[in-house]
């Protein structure tokens, strides 16, 4: 009877044999095969708040064309010259406000590590479950080929953004692609789509707000739901993100039964003098206070992970804004993080889109 490969007498979604075992031909590589991966991309975090990672982080961030779409002749002196050595310092300060200290890392990445590791706990032995980050460690190449080693030859990619940007989903994926490019045996790979609009979504995000206002011994007299921002640019250029944050914000507005007035939609983190989304979140905190009203919440569904553009921008210089502009009560709503409801919309959107490979 002829040989045959390891690969040859596995059946699909079996367990993988051990390296060399199995019938193989003389001198044949050990191979894995048979499993499926999942790997969670989110955004990065620096690896420390003083001069030089910070200086690496930004770098790296700032470099992606999908961030920043300013011609190289211009961008390149002024990130070199000018914003790599002024931000870094400033910025460190702000991610040290924030910064796990017994972990020593940002509170992104032991946000992200935690929904992996719950989010294994949960699928069993039916998936190897894995984490990266598009900027910093864990680096997604790495990550993609942890999961091959382990016999993943079906991985989903899934970007942890509800609501699809070219600067931020598509980037994640780019930094995939660019890692299957430099492989002899690519994984078959399938990536999650945005869910904006998902009920079970929406059905989180509005347990999580009840919950959170449940918890506040005031009542705000309006909510903003905050998002992250993007040049207004990159809207007429055909990006759909404006668009699927709007109806995020609807979507939970009507489960939430709060009026337009009560319940608004802004942008935030905005950097530059170009003109972004509007409403700004800032602006909008500002205004609110100088037109008299007293008690405001901010969430951020947008975010699948509290970092620094939450704990230090919404619930830190916002609430300054707030408060030094005549506002009396503020209060931010956490994130879903990898608490029960977050975890429910990650294992429903795994689940989801895993049909087919684990059924």
């Amino acid at each position: 009877m002829t040989e045959v490969t390891q690969t040859a007498v596995l059946e699909r979604g079996a367990t993988p044999l051990a390296p060399g075992a199995g019938t193989l031909p003389s001198g044949h590589p050990p191979v894995k095969w048979g499993r499926v991966g999942v790997l969670l991309m989110n955004l990065g975090t620096p690896e420390g708040t003083s001069y030089w990672p910070m200086r690496r982080y930004l770098k790296e961030f700032l470099s992606d064309r999908r961030v920043i779409e300013v011609p190289r002749a211009i961008w390149w002196p002024l990130l070199n010259l000018v914003i790599l050595t002024k931000r870094p310092g400033p910025k460190g300060r702000d991610y040290a406000s924030v910064w796990n200290t017994e972990r020593d890392e940002g509170p992104l990445k032991t946000i992200t590590r935690g929904q992996a590791e719950k989010l294994q706990a949960a699928m069993g032995d039916r998936v190897v479950v894995d984490w990266a980050m598009r900027y910093g460690k864990p680096e997604v190449d790495k990550r993609i080929q942890a999961l091959l080693d382990q016999g993943c030859d079906r991985i989903l990619l899934v970007p942890l953004y509800p609501q699809y940007a070219a600067a931020t989903s598509a980037t994640a994926c780019d930094q995939a692609f660019r890692a299957l490019m430099r492989m002899r045996w690519q994984p078959t790979v399938r990536v999650s789509p945005p869910y904006h609009d998902d009920p079970v979504y929406i059905a989180a995000l509005a347990d999580s707000i009840r919950d959170g206002l449940a918890k506040l011994d005031f009542e705000p007299e309006v909510i903003l739901t905050s998002f992250h921002g993007v040049p207004k640019s990159y809207l007429l250029k055909g990006d759909p993100y404006h668009c699927q944050c709007h109806k995020t914000g609807r979507l939970l507005r009507e489960a939430l039964g709060y009026s337009p007035e009560r319940m608004r939609v802004t942008f935030q983190s905005r950097f530059g003098n170009e003109e972004w989304l509007k409403p700004y979140t800032d602006e909008t905190v500002k205004a609110l206070a100088a037109e008299g009203v007293k008690r405001l919440a901010i969430v951020a569904p947008g975010f699948t992970a509290d970092c620094l553009e939450t704990l230090e921008e919404l619930d830190g210089e916002n609430r300054h804004y707030f408060e030094e502009a005549g506002g009396e009560r503020f209060a931010y709503i956490p994130c879903l993080n990898d608490g029960p409801d977050g975890m429910r919309v990650i294992a429903h959107v795994v689940a989801r889109e895993l049909r087919g490979w684990i059924d």
